[in-house]
């Protein structure tokens, strides 16, 4: 969730759990999985380390959107300052299907956020207007942080990345940090010239709302040149989490899943194509079940690998 404090949740259970994830995690890459582009699944491959708000949604009505593939936008790593880059096609059943791609993952908020409030509450300019550095995340009513979940999906989708042979980088790299800032996450990735990134959130809505939701950039001069590739991977993330989860698109974010925010760094200051996904509500009792399984958040995971391989192959 985007801009939510909750000061009332307690850590010890929820580090084991963490660690359980991890360590049973299986590097399998994702392929053509949900039958959205790219080609054969590859190999485990090596790869060097990572480097290392509750605002309601706009009433911006959401675009219509097409798939990568119709858009034929399929960006190839580039040089640029804007990361904005030409379109090309991935190594498909010739080599590791993303070889070569630079993915972003900025799993939101942080294990540390809960009692490091003062440094977390620091005011940065978001490209339209200030904000919170960061903020704690939501929970589930048993104590279950988003902050964790987040994270646990992203060390999932990371090593799935890997497999089929992308360079992945994380935002944070551990859920016993404090940070970093919004603006600085957005910097992160901006900086690798990502050919891709993604912001792994879940909701704290009310009990009856469930589902996910996916929030679009909207123009505003930082982010012009990625507003309709970031359209077009919203649709390849969309159409993934349908065919590979049993999560259902948002009854109150959105419109079929998709919502439009200009009130938030990570979208507002991209230079890659970028979104960011409200992954299910974890007020709502049915949600909160699925995001506290590993095997939801591996077939999470698993989805938005098989989004990124039709999006830029």
């Amino acid at each position: 969730m985007v801009g939510q404090r909750l000061t009332w949740w307690g850590r010890s259970g929820l580090v084991i759990s963490a660690v359980i994830g991890v360590t049973f995690l299986g590097a399998t890459g994702c392929g053509r999985l949900l039958g959205l582009g790219g080609g054969a699944a590859s190999p485990a491959i090596t790869s060097p380390p990572a480097p290392a708000t509750a605002a309601r949604p706009s009433a911006t009505p959401a675009p219509a959107l097409a798939s990568s593939a119709a858009a034929g936008r399929n960006p190839a790593p580039s040089g640029n300052a804007t990361g904005a880059a030409p379109a090309g096609k991935g190594s498909g059943t010739g080599g590791p299907l993303l070889a070569g791609k630079v993915i972003g993952l900025d799993p939101g908020h942080n294990g540390g956020n809960f009692t490091h409030l003062a440094a977390i509450d620091k005011q940065i300019w978001n490209g339209r207007e200030w904000e919170d550095c960061n903020t704690t995340g939501t929970a589930t009513d048993s104590g279950y942080t988003e902050a964790l979940f987040n994270f646990s999906v992203a060390t999932y989708l990371r090593a799935d990345l890997l497999a089929d042979g992308a360079r992945v980088v994380m935002t944070r790299t551990s859920d016993t940090g404090v940070g970093p800032c919004v603006n600085e996450r957005a910097a992160i990735i901006n900086a690798a010239h990502a050919n891709v990134g993604i912001a792994i959130h879940a909701d704290g809505a009310g009990p009856g709302g469930r589902g996910f939701a996916i929030l679009v950039p909207v123009a505003d001069g930082h982010n012009d040149k990625v507003i309709s590739s970031s359209l077009a991977f919203a649709a390849d993330v969309r159409a993934a989490m349908l065919a590979g989860t049993p999560m259902p698109v948002s009854n109150y974010d959105g419109v079929n899943g998709i919502q439009p925010r200009d009130n938030l760094a990570g979208l507002n200051l991209t230079q890659v194509p970028m979104v960011l996904i409200e992954v299910g509500n974890m007020r709502n009792g049915t949600d909160a079940a699925l995001e506290t399984s590993p095997a939801f958040q591996q077939e999470v995971a698993k989805a938005l690998c098989a989004a990124m391989v039709a999006f830029l192959t």
